[in-house]
């Protein structure tokens, strides 16, 4: 997803201004002293010109004061927040509907495209793609400020599984950073139980409780049946308790041991000697 035409033109009326006066003060680039000449120099230059600006955050706070090009007080809000810039290297873990994944800085962030949708900018590179931007607020969400600087590598399954996971612990924890606002935080969690599966479970624990394998029975019973106890011990602290990880963590494991006890008694079963 990315910005509405109108935020993107608003960005994009913002940004160079912005940079145009940072230039003047830094003369990182020689020959720029309005937006128009700023809109002709190569991405390389506005990158270079990018690095230097972020390394002196305070110039934003004299963009505002000074309000050269006399924006509103509502744009100058939006380059005032831009304080609170990202800048490093993020894997693009995958381009959601309603944004993109970014990965870095042991966090994952939510981030809208600009005019055209990540995909081309990225120029149909595969996922994950490696980068080097600034993650910039504006308006509540997340942007990157327009230039993506792309490295051609390609990584193997360990990468992007651990990107993956990165993702997916995020999103199950509520954790994906939707705004770069200091105020902002993500929302509590919502559980909802919509139904009280203990009385069934109950009654599955009374009625499996009569599952014991007798001496004579095939040797498969007893772990299977095990299987079976060790399953609705796990469903029911799951259901009492579903904050308690280490509780179902413990019991997990044991149905991993009894798992290995079934596939051994399988094995032997079926031994030939």
């Amino acid at each position: 997803m990315q910005l509405p035409p109108e935020d993107s033109a608003l960005f994009f009326k913002l940004m160079p201004a912005m940079q145009v006066f940072a230039n003047q003060r830094l003369k990182v680039i020689k020959d720029i002293e309005n937006v128009e000449q700023y809109q002709k120099i190569t991405n390389e230059q506005r990158v270079k010109l990018r690095n230097a600006v972020y390394k002196q955050p305070a110039l934003m706070d004299d963009f505002v004061r000074e309000n050269p090009f006399g924006f509103s007080p509502d744009e100058l809000a939006i380059v005032s927040g831009w304080r609170n810039f990202v800048a490093g290297e993020f894997f693009i873990e995958r381009i959601l509907k309603k944004y993109a994944i970014f990965v870095g800085n042991k966090k994952v962030y939510g981030v809208l495209a600009l005019i055209e949708p990540l995909q081309y900018v990225l120029g149909g590179r595969p996922l994950p793609a490696y980068v080097k931007t600034v993650l910039l607020p504006f308006k509540g969400r997340i942007i990157y400020d327009g230039l993506l600087e792309g490295y051609n590598l390609f990584f193997g399954r360990g990468i992007s599984s651990d990107m993956s996971n990165a993702y997916r612990a995020a999103k199950q924890q509520g954790k994906i950073i939707e705004s770069l606002d200091p105020d902002w935080h993500p929302p509590e969690p919502k559980v909802s139980i919509q139904r009280d599966w203990k009385p069934l479970l109950d009654k599955l624990m009374e009625d499996a409780s009569k599952l014991r394998a007798a001496r004579d029975d095939p040797a498969i019973f007893k772990p299977i049946f095990n299987l079976v106890h060790a399953s609705l011990d796990l469903a029911h602290a799951a259901v009492e308790n579903p904050g308690e990880l280490d509780v179902v963590d413990n019991l997990l494991r044991k149905i991993e041991r009894t798992v290995d006890k079934t596939l051994e008694a399988m094995f032997y079963s079926d031994f030939e000697f």
